[in-house]
């Protein structure tokens, strides 16, 4: 006897699926591997920051000079640049902005754009987190429509008749939230990472600051 086809697959669906199945299908699989990809290189991108400020607190402040501890750090460090544009800017300041005043100025661009790098890309996992859901309920919808298209054509609400479509309607709710669940989880543990390596960055660039500021004067 020839093997009864698994009717509540993702294979079966693919196969006997509308076109509107497979684009589903495609949309939550781009977003579940958009989401993983995001993830893996944020969390390898603050694992570098989180090592970054663990060679500032050892190297950068335990040098004899300020110029020495710029040194010691890797030239691709975050605080490297920082710490780099802060010197810059105790060289002078402008004419209309005091030397105390143009130095904190630098440092804040320089902690503006360190944000702006650490946030780039999260954004997606939260918008995933919010759309995957309607989009595993549109494939629900259709499964449950195409049900009842069966119902019509046949004129009996048979089991064999609507087993697939509702097969196909909860597989599509359910691979909505599996979509959704790790990209909102993850959103999070990602945002909490940033907010611990931000305020790293704020504290070095504040006893930075402070540090500048008292040898101009």
């Amino acid at each position: 006897d020839a093997p009864i086809p698994n009717q509540y697959s993702l294979g079966h669906i693919w196969e006997e699926g509308d076109w509107i199945s497979k684009v589903i299908l495609i949309s939550l699989a781009i977003m579940s591997a958009g989401t993983w990809y995001i993830f893996f290189t944020k969390w390898i991108e603050q694992q570098r920051l989180l090592s970054q400020a663990t060679q500032v607190e050892k190297k950068f402040w335990t040098s004899a000079t300020l110029n020495e501890g710029v040194d010691k750090l890797p030239k691709t460090s975050v605080f490297r640049a920082i710490a780099e544009a802060g010197l810059k800017a105790s060289q002078g300041g402008t004419t209309l902005v005091g030397l105390s005043d143009w130095i904190g100025m630098t440092l804040t661009r320089q902690l503006e754009d360190a944000n702006a790098r650490l946030q780039g890309g999260i954004a997606f996992l939260g918008s995933v987190g919010s759309v995957s859901p309607f989009v595993g309920l549109l494939g629900t919808v259709m499964g449950i429509l195409n049900a009842l298209i069966a119902i019509g054509v046949s004129g009996q609400a048979s089991i064999d008749r609507v087993a697939g479509p509702v097969g196909e309607a909860l597989i599509m709710t359910a691979l909505g939230l599996g979509v959704a669940v790790p990209a909102v989880l993850l959103y999070n543990y990602l945002i909490r990472r940033n907010k611990m390596i931000t305020e790293k960055l704020r504290a070095f660039a504040g006893d930075l600051q402070a540090y500048l500021i008292s040898k101009s004067k």
